[in-house]
């Protein structure tokens, strides 16, 4: 089962997301800002889910941290964000994340983003 670190603030996001992913059979670990996210994928999650927008440290910063770390830089990061502006989506891959997806989130793409990234069949 595929380990999923899902850093959100949005208490409604989290609860949908997470409960979501779980029946989809993925394992969850839950940080609610950028300090914990860095702290928690020192566990060494499969996959980790990012919304941008996060108190103490946003997801820009924490992605920059997580790609210049050696020991996280291997984790995919797919950038969760409301950013839907010209530009935002090759801001989010220049600091290191693998992928983007905007708010609201379309749930089934955001699956097939994962299992893409893991290398697992649908």
């Amino acid at each position: 089962m595929s380990r999923i670190l899902l850093v959100e603030d949005n208490e409604m996001n989290l609860d949908m997301l997470s409960r979501r992913l779980k029946r989809r059979k993925f394992d969850v670990d839950i940080a609610e800002d950028g300090g914990k996210a860095l702290e928690m994928a020192a566990s060494l999650p499969d996959i980790i889910l990012l919304d941008m927008s996060l108190p103490v440290m946003d997801g820009w910063a924490v992605a920059v941290r997580l790609k210049t770390d050696q020991a996280t830089c291997r984790i995919p990061i797919i950038a969760l964000t409301a950013h839907a502006m010209v530009g935002d989506r090759e801001r989010a891959l220049s600091v290191g994340c693998d992928e983007y997806e905007t708010k609201p989130i379309d749930f089934k793409q955001l699956v097939s983003k994962i299992q893409k990234l893991l290398g697992v069949e649908a």
